[in-house]
């Protein structure tokens, strides 16, 4: 399993269990946006298991917030560096 999920208040809390790999970066990605169009959340939180990621894992991270930025949605990530927010342009908890 690559992630779960749960649904409280509108917020979809996604967790990572590990990082990424370029064999499983395209299926976690499309995992996110099957539960983002499912529930259609008020905002996203992913917490990832590393404070600086794989690449592949700041790859899928980007397609999120790429696909959540596109609906208006906010991403926020818990776990990740100051650097890895910053790279992506998120908010902190």
């Amino acid at each position: 399993m690559l992630i779960s999920h749960t649904v409280r208040h509108d917020v979809l809390h996604v967790a990572l269990h590990r990082d990424l790999d370029v064999t499983n970066r395209a299926a976690a990605a499309l995992q996110i946006q099957a539960l983002v169009q499912a529930h259609r959340p008020t905002r996203v939180i992913i917490a990832i298991p590393a404070a600086d990621p794989t690449p592949a894992t700041l790859s899928a991270l980007a397609r999120a917030h790429r696909m959540c930025g596109s609906l208006g949605i906010p991403v926020t990530l818990t776990g990740a560096s100051a650097r890895t927010r910053d790279l992506l342009d998120v908010n902190t908890p």
